[in-house]
C-alpha cells in the first residue's frame, strides 16, 4: 500500500471531485428539463424515463471494461479519456433536434462520466487506509449531492436566460477545465500486476492468478450486496434525478418551479447527510458499526418513508418534499455499500470490484426509471387515474427494495459460510 501525503490527498480529493460535481450535475438534469424537453419534442413518460436512463445505459456500458483498465492503467488515464466523451456528449445534445438525438447524447454523456466516482474510489483502495476511504467516499458523494443541487434552481434561473442548449456548451467547457486539474494534480499508477516476464520465471505453482470479473462475481460478499445495489440504492438515484420531479408536479400539484425549488432542498438534504456520514464513518467503525449492521438496521426506515409517501399521495402535497428528501437520506445507508465493496477485495481487483458494483447500481437505476415510465403508461392504458398509476408504479418499487433487503439479511449466514 502507497498511502499519499496529507496534503497530497487532498488535493487528488479535489480535482476528482471537480468533475464528479458535473458528472452529478449532467446525471439529475433531465429532472430539472423535464417540463421544457416534454413540451418541446412532445415527450411522454416512457420517453421521459428513456432519456433519463439513457445515462444509466451509457455508464452502466462502460463498467466492466473500465474496471479492468482501472486496474491495469489508474485512475488519472482512464478519466482523462473517458471525460473526452462526455465534452462530444454535452455538445451533442445541445445540438439534437429530435428523441433520438437527445437519447444518443445521454448515452455519450453517461460513458464519458462513468469513471468519475470509480477512478477516486480505484485510487483510494491504494492511496487510503479503510477508515479514511469510508469518509473519502461519503464526501465524494457529498459532492455529487451538490451538482445535483446545482442541476435545480441554478439551472431554473438560468433557463430563461440562456437557453438549455447554451448550457449544455458551458458544460462542456467546464468538463474540459476539470480535466486539465486532474492532468495535473493526480498521481500516475503503477500496475500492482506481476510483470509477464517475472511470471515466467516462477515455478507453476507460485505463479498468481489472473485477476478476471469471475473472482467478483463469485464472490459471496458482491452477492449478497447485489440485490440492495441495484433496487435501493439504483431506486434512490432514479427518484432522486428524475422521478421525484413529476411526481411533485403530477401527485402533489407543484408547479414547475415549485417542483425545482422541492428538488433543490432534495439535494441539500442529501449534501448534509453525507457530509455527516463522512464525518462520522471513521468513528462508528471504531465503535464496530459496520457498514453490513448499519445497512442492517437504517435501510428499513426507507421502505417506512416510501409506504408514508405512496399512501399519502396528493393528500399531503406541502409535505412533498420532506417527505421525498427524508426518503432520500434514510437509502443514504445503502452507499456504504459501496466502498465496503471495494475493501472486500485485494487491491489488484479493487477497480473491478468497485466497477462491477456501479454496474449492479446503475443497471438498477435504467431499469428503475425506465420501468416506472412503463408502469405509469401501462397503468394509465387501464383506466388508472395518473395519481393512481404513480402510486402503482412507487409501490412495485418498494415491494422489490423490501425483498433485496430480505435477501441481504437472510444471505448473512449463508455467505459467511461458503
Amino acid at each position: 500500500m502507497n498511502l499519499l501525503p496529507r496534503r497530497t490527498a487532498v488535493v487528488v480529493f479535489l480535482a476528482f471531485a471537480f468533475a464528479y460535481f458535473f458528472s452529478a450535475l449532467l446525471r439529475a438534469i433531465t429532472a430539472t428539463l423535464a417540463p421544457v424537453l416534454t413540451g418541446e419534442f412532445g415527450l411522454n413518460a416512457r420517453d421521459l424515463g428513456l432519456l433519463a436512463g439513457g445515462y444509466f445505459l451509457g455508464f452502466a456500458a462502460t463498467q466492466l471494461p473500465m474496471g479492468a483498465w482501472l486496474d491495469q492503467h489508474g485512475p488519472k488515464k482512464v478519466i482523462l479519456s473517458l471525460l473526452s466523451v462526455a465534452v462530444v456528449g454535452c455538445l451533442a445534445f445541445s445540438m439534437a433536434t429530435g428523441f433520438s438525438g437527445l437519447l444518443a447524447a445521454r448515452v455519450l454523456i453517461g460513458a464519458g462520466v462513468s469513471a468519475c466516482l470509480m477512478a477516486p474510489l480505484t485510487g483510494n483502495r491504494r492511496w487510503l487506509d479503510a477508515s479514511t476511504q469510508l469518509r473519502a467516499n461519503s464526501w465524494m458523494l457529498m459532492t455529487g449531492s451538490l451538482g445535483m443541487v446545482a442541476s435545480t434552481l441554478p439551472v431554473q434561473w438560468l433557463m430563461p436566460l440562456v437557453g438549455w442548449r447554451p448550457l449544455f456548451w458551458g458544460l462542456a467547457a467546464l468538463v474540459l477545465v476539470s480535466m486539465a486539474l486532474i492532468a495535473a494534480w493526480v498521481p500516475g499508477w503503477k500496475s500492482a500486476a506481476v510483470p509477464a516476464a517475472a511470471q515466467h520465471a516462477m515455478p507453476p505453482d507460485a505463479q498468481p492468478a489472473r485477476a478476471s470479473y469471475a473472482e467478483v462475481w463469485r464472490h459471496p460478499y458482491f452477492r449478497r450486496m447485489t440485490p440492495i445495489g441495484f433496487f435501493s440504492y439504483g431506486g434512490l438515484i432514479a427518484l432522486q434525478t428524475l422521478w421525484a420531479g413529476p411526481w411533485m408536479i403530477k401527485v402533489a400539484g407543484y408547479t414547475s418551479a415549485e417542483a425545482a425549488t422541492g428538488l433543490f432542498w432534495i439535494n441539500i438534504s442529501m449534501l448534509c447527510t453525507f457530509w455527516v456520514w463522512g464525518l462520522v464513518n471513521p468513528h462508528l467503525v471504531r465503535r464496530g458499526f459496520t457498514p453490513e449492521r448499519l445497512i442492517a438496521l437504517g435501510l428499513p426506515s426507507s421502505f417506512v418513508l416510501l409506504t408514508i409517501i405512496i399512501v399519502a399521495g396528493g393528500r399531503l402535497s406541502t409535505m412533498a418534499t420532506p417527505l421525498l428528501a427524508l426518503y432520500c437520506m434514510s437509502c443514504s445507508f445503502v452507499s456504504l455499500a459501496q466502498p465496503a465493496v471495494g475493501m472486500a477485495f485485494p487491491q489488484t481487483l479493487a477497480g473491478r470490484a468497485l466497477s462491477a458494483y456501479n454496474l449492479v447500481i446503475f443497471a438498477g437505476v435504467f431499469c428503475v426509471q425506465w420501468g416506472i415510465g412503463l408502469l405509469i403508461d401501462g397503468f394509465k392504458a387501464a383506466g388508472w387515474g395518473e395519481v393512481a398509476a404513480y402510486q402503482g408504479a412507487m409501490s412495485v418499487l418498494l415491494a422489490c427494495c423490501v425483498a433485496s433487503h430480505a435477501y441481504f439479511l437472510w444471505a448473512k449466514p449463508h455467505n459467511q459460510g461458503s
